[in-house]
């Protein structure tokens, strides 16, 4: 006899972004995913400390700043849409820090954008998505990001 496994309920959905165009694809999906299930949405973006503490030595405008405003615009779209949404920003490596903010959340599934680079683009230059894949303790949904939308150096 067969066992089914049930898969218990999402309540909160975590995207993971960077913020720029290339994870508009995994944007669109988790927004309109919070919204059709009736989900909490958490957006997330990881800044890496190495370039924090550049911009403060170059003098630059502080990236957190920067990328509270931008994870707020997402925010406020994904609201105008009717999903319960806010975002938290993380530092720390991008892959481990999705990992780390999931957990800390508890969140029940991850999305997350791919440019879709070749497996020899993927080993040169490491995969933010593979990492979560292989390590996030919840379901992770992966967008890939359309053909017309990735810039030619990625191809």
């Amino acid at each position: 006899m067969e066992t089914l496994t049930v898969m218990p309920r999402v309540e909160t959905i975590l995207l993971a972004t960077d913020l720029t165009g290339a994870s508009s694809a995994a944007t669109e999906h988790a927004i309109d995913l919070a919204v059709r299930l009736d989900v909490k949405l958490l957006v997330v973006t990881v800044l890496e400390p190495a370039k924090v503490a550049s911009a403060g030595r170059r003098g630059d405008r502080d990236p957190r700043d920067v990328r509270a405003r931008e994870a707020q615009a997402v925010v406020n779209r994904a609201r105008a849409e009717g999903a319960d949404a806010r975002f938290l920003l993380w530092e720390g490596e991008p892959g481990d820090g999705i990992v780390a903010a999931a957990d800390a959340e508890g969140a029940d599934l991850i999305v997350v954008g791919t440019h879709g680079r070749s497996t020899v683009g993927r080993f040169l230059l490491g995969s933010v998505s593979d990492h979560v894949v292989h390590r996030a303790g919840c379901p992770v949904l992966v967008v890939r990001q359309a053909e017309d939308e990735v810039p030619p150096s990625l191809n």
